[in-house]
């Protein structure tokens, strides 16, 4: 079963995180450029908080796959945005259509394994948004240990304020399956047309068969009409005649349409298949 995968949505913007320091622009710049799942994944979590068991109400809750900035308006002032693209499991898609945990978090590693530059380490859901951007930022800018510190993967990475997210989905019917689709929808009308055919096929039998049976109660000395009798005789033989025909046109109609011959150069004939 094919993976479901979010369109873009907005994860964060330059400015406060929740402790009192602010992201910077070029940190998302970075963060596009250098995503790479393959090099480092970013996985989904709750509250900032990796859970252990695999069966935990803290455990994963699927994969950020892509990532990228675009400018947006934020009342009345233009900010460069981070938008990622996700693939939720099905933890995430039923806490979504609840309602539920529909804000979203960056953990920012802004000199990523030493590398002088940000990148995108984890993503959490959260339904604190106020705490996290007011109530908490303040606390945590004037606390002398961040309530934070122990959910970061390192001491100096930044949670962001958490943005609320409406998750739309990419339409996942591949070409594979629209061809698919295509032969099903033949299959069935060539289906039906072949039952037509064989349908026809029987009424004319029946209709032989009603005559033969007619005619074989009567004789032409107790028919009060011989030419009508020699008459229904003809539409025997004619009945029987069209009945044969179509039963060998049915018998040797292919279930499929032979296509021409593939010609390469010069004319020369390269397949016939």
């Amino acid at each position: 079963m094919a993976k479901k995968k979010s369109k873009f949505f907005r994860i964060g913007v330059a400015g406060d995180t929740t402790d009192g320091r602010e992201i910077q622009p070029e940190w998302l710049e970075q963060m596009a450029k250098n995503f790479n799942p393959e090099k480092y994944g970013c996985r989904i979590n709750c509250e900032h908080i990796r859970g252990l068991a695999p069966d935990s109400s803290f455990g994963a809750f699927g994969d950020v796959v892509e990532l990228k900035t675009e400018k947006v308006e934020i009342d009345g002032e233009k900010k460069l945005a981070l938008l990622a693209k996700i693939e939720p499991n099905d933890d995430l898609l039923a806490l979504n259509k609840k309602r539920k945990k529909v804000y979203t978090s960056m953990e920012i590693d802004y000199d990523f394994s030493k590398s002088g530059e940000a990148y995108l380490v984890g993503l959490a859901i959260t339904d604190s948004p106020a705490s996290l951007s007011t109530e908490m930022l303040e606390f945590s800018s004037k606390a002398e240990k961040n309530p934070f510190s122990d959910r970061k993967q390192r001491p100096e990475n930044l949670f962001s304020v958490a943005t609320e997210v409406e998750l739309e989905f990419e339409d996942s019917t591949n070409l594979v399956d629209r061809v698919k689709a295509m032969f099903t929808q033949q299959e069935k009308e060539r289906g039906t047309a072949d039952e037509q055919f064989t349908q026809a096929i029987e009424a004319v039998a029946a209709e032989v068969a009603g005559i033969k049976t007619q005619l074989e109660s009567s004789t032409p000395g107790e028919n009060a009409n011989n030419e009508q009798f020699n008459q229904l005789q003809t539409e025997v033989t004619e009945l029987k005649e069209s009945l044969d025909k179509l039963t060998e046109q049915l018998d040797g109609t292919p279930n499929f349409t032979q296509r021409p011959p593939a010609s390469g150069g010069n004319n020369q004939q390269v397949t016939d298949c």
